[in-house]
């Protein structure tokens, strides 16, 4: 049994809020969906926005907030952006620039806050498909790599697409796609499966984000597009500062996950 099963979203937010909760969100809050989060100044905002609207594949827009308003008025209209996310990440310039619990003390008004669709949507659904999902299974986060495709870039963000990778049994592979191609605001079906070297990726066991992967006899590695594409956009662009979520450590939504996926 997960040590969250049974707490409602408004639960998880206020023990997030109280320090009780720092690890990975994958598997908490079955049904609604995750959210990665992006807050940067609103000089940039624009072209963010374009960013994502021309990589809507691994930067799926589902909430914009107005600049300093710190609640997402569609995800989370009773949420604190600033404290309801397990971990934070800061850059400045670009560059990683430490980690944090609380963001009180960095938040300013003229911050814009994005939320795009995360893959831990699906998994659920997975699940209920007699799909397996190792990193759930053992308590971990999910492998992320950064792959040799190339974003389309707007104004001064562009950078390589990030990819998750779930090992999927042979036989369910095309059952994994078919569940999760419905849920384009959460990536939807997988950019590849099979040879990680058609992604540019050397080694599959050597993650560039989360923790390794647990890949079995007869499984096959499934790569989903990932919101962490946006940190690798941040590098380029060098906003003076910029707030996302650690990777893995997202926003938990008001949102339903069957209200996110499309008949």
């Amino acid at each position: 049994m997960h040590p969250m099963e049974g707490k409602t979203v408004s639960e998880i937010r206020q023990l997030i809020a109280r320090g009780g909760w720092r690890k990975p969100t994958s598997g908490l809050a079955p049904g609604y969906t995750q959210a990665n989060v992006v807050i940067l100044p609103k000089e940039y905002a624009f072209d963010f926005l374009l960013f994502c609207s021309r990589n809507e594949k691994p930067c799926p827009v589902i909430d914009v907030s107005e600049p300093g308003v710190v609640s997402p008025p569609v995800a989370g209209p009773g949420a604190d952006i600033r404290i309801h996310v397990p971990k934070y990440r800061i850059y400045r310039k670009g560059d990683p620039a430490g980690e944090a619990d609380d963001i009180r003390d960095l938040y300013t008004p003229d911050m814009v806050t994005f939320l795009l669709g995360c893959s831990f949507t699906f998994e659920q659904d997975l699940l209920d498909h007699g799909i397996p999902v190792r990193h759930i299974e053992l308590d971990r986060n999910v492998p992320m790599y950064v792959t040799n495709r190339e974003c389309r870039s707007a104004g001064s963000f562009g950078g390589p697409m990030v990819v998750s990778m779930r090992p999927i049994p042979a036989d369910l592979v095309e059952k994994a796609a078919a569940v999760t191609r419905p849920y384009r605001k959460a990536h939807g079906a997988p950019v590849h499966a099979g040879d990680p070297g058609v992604l540019g990726i050397r080694d599959v066991m050597k993650v560039d984000f989360g923790d390794p992967p647990d890949i079995r006899p007869g499984e096959i590695p499934v790569f989903w597009a990932c919101g962490v594409t946006p940190q690798m956009a941040l590098k380029r662009a060098r906003p003076d500062i910029v707030i996302t979520h650690a990777p893995g450590h997202m926003f938990i939504t008001d949102i339903r996950d069957k209200d996110l996926a499309e008949s």
